[in-house]
């Protein structure tokens, strides 16, 4: 039986979300906080679950990213992983080298976007939210459902489906990660 270990990234990896730190990082605090203004109502709404966590998100990525140059926006995720490496928990990294050193399959299950995760993580399969682009820009919609939730349940089993050839370790620290965690024959609830 092989042992697959997943990482959540945001708040479990890091010590912030980073897809609210890139948007600081590339435009500033100032204009971040004029676009999180903009979506106020929408932020309260979700908060108060009475709007869709992934319908905000989507929103607030179209209106910062919407129309930027793919290339562009991949060397923005690259200087931010660079730039930002001290958003990394040191111990998080640590549990996840140790896992890949076992021989365990090691994967980083996110709802952020797979272009900055691959970024600060190279070497490790992610399976996170995929944005879409067309004639090399930046549409502003995702590609794939947003890894959150259940979602990240169901990216799991498209990879693994027959559950009974692995053992699941899990890493995790907030509620969208709850459904990942109770499939896990292991998990670990803030960890770190």
């Amino acid at each position: 039986m092989k042992n697959v270990v997943v990482f959540d990234f945001d708040g479990t990896i890091t010590t912030k979300d980073s897809f609210v730190e890139l948007i600081r990082y590339v435009y500033g605090t100032k204009l971040m906080l004029f676009g999180f203004f903009h979506f106020a109502h929408l932020l309260l709404l979700m908060k108060l679950r009475m709007y869709p966590n992934y319908k905000v998100k989507q929103k607030v990525f179209s209106f910062f990213f919407k129309g930027m140059e793919q290339d562009m926006f991949n060397t923005h995720c690259h200087n931010f992983a660079k730039d930002k490496s001290a958003l990394l928990r040191p111990a998080a990294v640590k549990a996840l080298q140790k896992a890949k050193t076992s021989g365990a399959e090691v994967l980083v299950v996110s709802a952020s976007v797979d272009n900055w995760v691959q970024c600060f993580l190279p070497g490790v399969k992610v399976l996170g939210t995929q944005i879409e682009v067309a004639d090399g820009s930046l549409t502003g919609r995702f590609l794939t459902k947003n890894c959150y939730g259940q979602e990240k349940v169901n990216r799991l089993l498209e990879l693994y489906p027959d559950r009974r050839e692995y053992h699941l370790t899990a890493y995790g620290d907030s509620r969208g990660d709850k459904e990942m965690l109770a499939f896990a024959d292991e998990s670990y609830y803030k960890p770190f």
